[in-house]
């Protein structure tokens, strides 16, 4: 018999009534597209991460692609990342003609290793994309140090660090620019969405540009009384920009965040303890410098203490009627990325054995502590069938 009756989904968003409330005033504002609404999401994001400016966009992949146009990368360039991530972290570079070049990662945050960046650099590198994660922030210190000494831009992905500090720092207020993401599955929901964060005027102005088909800046509101019909095309734009009804649930989610990263805490907390007891269980850090979101719970399987692998071990989770996922399938073993930069087994051998070891269990504000406790019995009965 399983630990749940009812199965557990891997991650629900928690939508409540003023969530609800935001929107429909969106709608019946009639400001659907890009609005008074989104003006306020981007003012109060921008104040709560401490950056100077904000662009709300229709998703984080379109936040991080404006931000290395607006800085210029292009034919010829290379930038680095990691290869512990989804691919939009990469596919935004190839967008703008220059190449992704992969750097290994930090066993034990799996953050990109700051120390082979250095390896990596070349005439051609113009730019360092470290992903935060799950939550955790990357070194940024030395991230930044390597960074101006090569005249490098930093574009921090932040689509799992809302709410994320480091040094006591608010990630979006320390590289040159950050991309943020407002997926369903995130700490803040727009349904899709993202924001670029930056303290710099002139990449801001580029950005806000670039995201509405390099339209001028009054075009926002050109259909309102005291708009113009006038425009003018700055540049050859994308259409980018987020909608009034995304930024209505945006900014009530935004005001609950910190009730909703509490709930978040308390379920870490607990796990930390429970697993902690399992000698077949790793489970996630939190270093002294760092505020962790919590986006997802990665816990690595000690592989030489079981008899099973991880691709078994979640499918013994399904039949638990847990819900779980893997995150990431490292970029470079993907087809694409293999044939096209020859890429193959052992090039990212940490990346590679922490991937083969991870597990994702669900952790999100509207799991209770009853669904947090059949995941740790689910885990455990797991554990103790295949334990060596």
């Amino acid at each position: 018999m399983s630990v749940r009756q009812e199965f557990l989904p891997y991650n629900i968003p928690l939508i409540e009534e003023d969530d609800i409330a935001g929107v429909v005033d969106s709608l019946r504002s009639g400001w659907i597209a890009k609005g008074p609404k989104t003006m306020e999401f981007e003012k109060r994001f921008a104040e709560y991460v401490g950056a100077k400016y904000a662009v709300a966009v229709n998703s984080c992949t379109a936040a991080l692609h404006l931000a290395l146009v607006a800085a210029g990368i292009g034919e010829g360039d290379e930038v680095l990342t990691t290869p512990m991530t989804f691919a939009s972290s990469a596919n935004v570079v190839i967008h703008t003609g220059a190449r992704p070049v992969l750097v290994d990662i930090d066993p034990v945050t799996m953050n990109i290793d700051p120390k082979k960046i250095r390896e990596k650099i070349s005439p051609r590198t113009k730019a360092i994309i470290p992903v935060h994660i799950a939550g955790h922030p990357c070194e940024m210190d030395e991230i930044m140090a390597i960074a101006r000494e090569h005249n490098l831009f930093v574009l921090e992905d932040a689509a799992h660090a809302v709410y994320t500090q480091y040094k006591g720092k608010m990630i979006g207020s320390i590289g040159n620019a950050t991309a943020f993401s407002f997926y369903a599955t995130k700490n803040l929901v727009t349904g899709e969405g993202g924001m670029v964060t930056t303290n710099d005027e002139d990449l801001y102005n580029k950005i806000r540009i670039l995201s509405t088909h390099g339209m001028s800046r009054n075009a926002w509101n050109r259909y309102a009384q005291a708009g113009s019909w006038y425009y003018e095309i700055l540049a050859p734009g994308y259409k980018d920009n987020m909608s009034d009804i995304m930024a209505g649930l945006g900014l009530s989610q935004l005001d609950k965040l910190e009730r909703m990263q509490g709930m978040r805490q308390e379920i870490a907390d607990y796990y930390k303890v429970e697993f902690g007891k399992m000698p077949e269980i790793e489970v996630p850090v939190e270093l002294d410098y760092a505020r962790h979101a919590w986006h997802l719970y990665i816990i690595k399987l000690n592989l030489d203490k079981l008899s099973i692998d991880r691709g078994k071990f979640v499918e013994e989770l399904k039949e638990e009627n847990i819900g779980t996922s893997v995150h990431f399938i490292p970029l470079h073993m993907h087809p694409y990325y293999r044939d096209t930069y020859g890429y193959k087994p052992g090039d990212f051998p940490i990346a590679e054995s922490v991937f083969e070891r991870t597990i994702s269990l669900p952790l999100y504000p509207k799991m209770s502590m009853q669904d947090a406790s059949d995941v740790v019995n689910a885990v455990r009965r797991v554990v103790e069938r295949f334990r060596k």
